[in-house]
């Protein structure tokens, strides 16, 4: 059985607005990455999943339910945890979750025991019977978390976890996801546009762009070794560059690291007597490792060296936000999901 199955899903929104454009996806139990810029069709997708928003075209299964005619059930075994705050801020937390528990079809008496131990679970334990509007943005977050872990759900569809968190909350929030998927063995899939994120947390990556599918394999094919040589020189990258050209090599600069193109043995040989007839400084000399960021630049995915120069226009880079805002790593930034 599938965790979730994908054939042709299709999603277009009136004006001509297409969400999702022909994905075809199978997927196991595990801790899944969903990642893309804001806009990309990943909040599109889990409202699928969830049997809220019918696709245009194609089909879709959660654990080989259709998520057109049996929303209802997926519900019962899903746990959803969205991106923006919909907490009443004048409940306390145990009450909401309790509350939750008891919609899913718990009984009373099981919804409060099963209410604290997902409390206790998440960190707030301690401050729950306060009322949710004197929270901080995590432990908001946290709330969120508890009511989507309280009927103890098969799969858990996590929108943007870490929204609106520092970064030592983001930290907590990344462990406690990643500790909810491997100790309760629940199959997790967290959307986010943050590639560090993922990078920490998961173990499968899917990578959409605009509604389309990137790729979609486990974590460490992402970044298994290229065929690209990284020479980083304290000086003189410009002179070893011209040096490495002169002997027939693709060779590039990029800041005091010369990348070039290796497809045979000898050639490390003629890298190693460059440096040495120039005299340089050696740092190091490594392969590289293909990054997540490279999914999304504009340069073909497995292209080695640079061509000349950088990308014109790579979606690699931090989201928008206030100036206060912590860094992360993103893949781009604006729009709805």
């Amino acid at each position: 059985m599938s965790l979730i199955s994908l054939n042709d899903l299709t999603r277009r929104y009136p004006r001509g607005v297409t969400a999702l454009d022909g994905l075809t996806l199978d997927l196991e139990p595990g801790i899944i990455g969903l990642v893309g810029a804001n806009g990309a069709g990943k909040s599109t997708l889990i409202k699928i999943l969830l049997g809220l928003l019918p696709p245009t075209s194609g089909e879709a299964t959660v654990m080989d339910l259709d998520v057109r005619t049996e929303g209802t059930t997926i519900r019962q075994f899903v746990g959803y945890m969205p991106e923006y705050d919909c907490l009443p801020p004048d409940t306390s937390a145990t009450d909401f979750v309790t509350h939750m528990a008891r919609m899913s079809g718990l009984p009373s008496a099981a919804a409060r025991e099963r209410t604290a131990e997902v409390l206790r679970h998440v960190g707030l334990y301690e401050e729950r019977y306060r009322a949710i509007g004197g929270y901080s943005t995590g432990m908001k977050q946290r709330v969120k978390l508890a009511q989507a872990l309280v009927h103890d759900p098969r799969l858990l569809l996590l929108d943007e976890p870490t929204n609106g968190l520092d970064p030592a909350g983001r930290d907590e929030m990344l462990a406690l996801v990643r500790r909810t998927g491997t100790e309760f063995g629940i199959a997790v899939v967290v959307a986010s546009h943050l590639l560090g994120e993922i990078e920490r947390v998961c173990d499968f990556l899917v990578a959409i762009d605009a509604g389309h599918l990137l790729r979609a394999a486990p974590l460490g094919t992402f970044t298994e070794r290229t065929g690209v040589l990284a020479v980083e020189v304290e000086e003189g990258e410009a002179e070893l560059t011209a040096a490495l050209l002169a002997r027939g090599l693709q060779a590039v600069a990029d800041g005091r690291t010369v990348l070039l193109d290796v497809t045979e043995d000898r050639q490390y040989d003629l890298v190693r007597d460059a440096v040495a007839d120039l005299g340089l400084p050696l740092v190091r000399m490594e392969q590289r490792r293909q990054s997540l960021e490279d999914l999304f630049r504009d340069d073909a995915p497995g292209s080695a060296v640079p061509s000349g120069a950088p990308s014109a226009a790579p979606l690699v880079g931090p989201p928008p936000a206030p100036p206060a805002a912590p860094p992360a790593a993103s893949v781009g930034g604006g729009g709805p999901a």
